[in-house]
């Protein structure tokens, strides 16, 4: 059963199964009452097809449900300026609930540091929670240090509404 479309809720959209993985392990953090208003995307194959996706098929969704925040999850695969090129793709409407993530390289090389995707996700969700930076100021997930804080203005109480 999906989110009830008129309460806050959060889209996660990845761009393969590693980063699926990683937002899973982060919905492993929320509590049952929460647990429905944070959905995990089909990955779209591809951090181009990412934002093909969400400009084809999610834009439409957020001006219809005003509630809606998505999350952009991919690979920056080492490349400056892709964060700027993502946020081409956002209308200035939807700048404020539009959120652009992912490892600095790929998810794989997090790994080594942090341990299963589950794992990562759920630190990332602890972080998020506790307004801390121990997974965030990883060195391959530190560039998201700006959509982090933008995230948890936006997101953070209604996925943890107790924090």
């Amino acid at each position: 059963m999906g989110a009830n479309k008129a309460l806050p809720h959060v889209h996660v959209l990845p761009e393969d199964d590693a980063n699926r993985q990683l937002a899973k392990g982060f919905s492993l953090s929320l509590d049952e009452s929460v647990s429905r208003q944070f959905q995990v995307l089909n990955p779209a194959g591809g951090w181009t097809k990412v934002l093909e996706r969400f400009k084809s098929d999610h834009v439409g969704g957020m001006d219809k449900y005003q509630n809606r925040f998505l999350v952009l999850l991919f690979d920056f695969d080492g490349v400056e300026g892709r964060l700027e090129k993502a946020e081409g793709y956002i209308p200035a409407h939807l700048r404020d609930r539009v959120f652009v993530l992912g490892a600095w390289t790929e998810p794989e090389d997090l790994r080594n540091d942090l341990g299963s995707y589950e794992a990562i996700g759920e630190a990332a969700a602890k972080d998020c929670r506790e307004e801390t930076s121990r997974a965030w100021g990883h060195t391959l997930l530190k560039h998201n240090a700006d959509e982090v804080r933008r995230l948890r203005e936006h997101v953070r109480l209604i996925l943890f509404p107790t924090a």
